[in-house]
């Protein structure tokens, strides 16, 4: 199968270039530092699977490339190749069409597995991220919406409601509603509280 890296760390390219030689049915196409460098090669290179990082550095982060790459009109799989494992850029992966998310700690023979798994069109999820998304599906009534979370993550920046409520173009009012129900489902009262929460739930990472 035809694999495309897409890392900002040319460290790691080359540890997975290496990494990946020994694989008979895995064969590396090319790789970019960048979203932009990526959708550019990878309509020339035609890979089967693109394994991405989420932060790319400057330019569109690797969500943003996952969301663009699936709009091809013969897109390959996006398998998210990470070190974050909050529930806010698992959501985001997810949600703009990943077909799996591993972790960077993940066993080198996990993300053969899961490379070949992607390549079939399978879902593939690190233990940790699949009990996190379990947790979810088990106790819906605690878990945080996806507007929910960015309402938290725009609170973690420090953004006041108004402000909140420009980015997401929705009003005050419905801002604030939001911020009742992540109280409740934090079990806190306040917007420091909140956001403390989140970071040591790993809802969300701090900016």
């Amino acid at each position: 199968m035809r694999l495309f890296l897409v890392d900002d760390h040319p460290v790691v390219r080359a540890g997975l270039v290496a990494l990946l030689s020994g694989e008979h049915d895995i064969d590396v196409v090319g790789e970019a530092p960048g979203g932009e460098e990526a959708l550019r090669a990878i309509t020339v290179r035609t890979p089967d699977v693109v394994l991405m990082d989420l932060q790319l550095g400057d330019g569109i982060d690797g969500v943003e490339a996952t969301r663009r790459i699936r709009e091809l009109p013969s897109p390959p799989q996006v398998l998210v190749l990470t070190t974050y494992e909050s529930d806010a850029d698992i959501m985001r992966a997810v949600d703009a069409g990943a077909t799996g998310y591993l972790l960077k700690a993940c066993p080198p023979e996990e993300l053969f597995q899961g490379i070949r798994a992607a390549a079939r069109g399978e879902t593939v999820l690190s233990a940790k991220v699949a009990t996190r998304m379990m947790r979810r599906m088990r106790d819906p009534g605690t878990a945080l919406s996806a507007r929910e979370v960015e309402i938290l993550e725009l609170l973690a920046s420090g953004a006041g409601n108004r402000e909140i409520a420009r980015r997401l173009f929705i009003t005050e009012a419905t801002v604030k509603t939001h911020l009742v129900h992540v109280y409740s489902k934090l079990g806190v009262d306040t917007r420091t509280a909140a956001v403390t929460a989140a970071v040591e739930r790993r809802l969300i990472r701090l900016p």
